[in-house]
Order: C-alpha cells, then structure tokens, then sequence
C-alpha cells in the first residue's frame, strides 16, 4: 500500500480485508488514522498515517488471486476504523498486525 511517500507492506490477505475497510471510509468523505506494528526491516517500532479522501492511495498485491474475506474481521477492523483511536491494523485473532516493510518513497 502506497500513501503519500509511504508504502507499507502487508501480506495480501491482509492487505484485501485492509482495502475493503479504508475505501469505504474514504469514500464516505472520513478521515482517520491507521496504526501498525512495523516490520523488523523498518526497526520494529509502531508507524501511524492519517488517511483522507485527497490523499493518494494505491493498494498493489503480490499474487493474482483475491484471498477469500472474513467478514468477522472486516467488522473487526471498521469498528476500530470508527473509534477515536483510528484503525489498529490487526490480524483475524486480534493480535496486532506487523508491516512487512514500511519506508518512505
């Protein structure tokens, strides 16, 4: 996922569920921040963006498969979309989600 001069990189299954959650909010004119746990390669620390409707967004997937959507998780994800902390990045147990790659471009 590239915002800005950030890309972030999340495993694609993630990075599905993340698309359906942060276009939806996008589209209906919100902003929000989104946090993740960043990856070793980017030192291990926490990296948080703030997403709105003028920002340039532009999801890229490694496989040609779309990974099958768990609406659980996606309601999972739109809730904490909607708190006052913004979207926490998390995988479908809940456990924080770690970036694979985060860097400036």
């Amino acid at each position: 996922m590239t915002y800005g001069n950030w890309t972030v990189e999340f495993d694609d299954r993630l990075l599905a569920h993340l698309q359906l959650v942060i276009v939806q909010r996008l589209r209906n004119q919100e902003r929000f921040s989104m946090s993740w746990i960043d990856g070793i390669e980017a030192g291990s620390g926490r990296s948080s963006i703030w997403l709105h409707p003028e920002g340039d967004l532009y999801f890229r997937f490694n496989g040609s498969r779309v990974p099958e959507i768990d609406p659980e998780w996606i309601k999972q994800l739109t809730e904490s979309a909607q708190s006052s902390r913004g979207l926490i990045v998390t995988m479908e147990d809940g456990r924080l989600a770690r970036s694979t790659s985060t860097k400036r471009t």
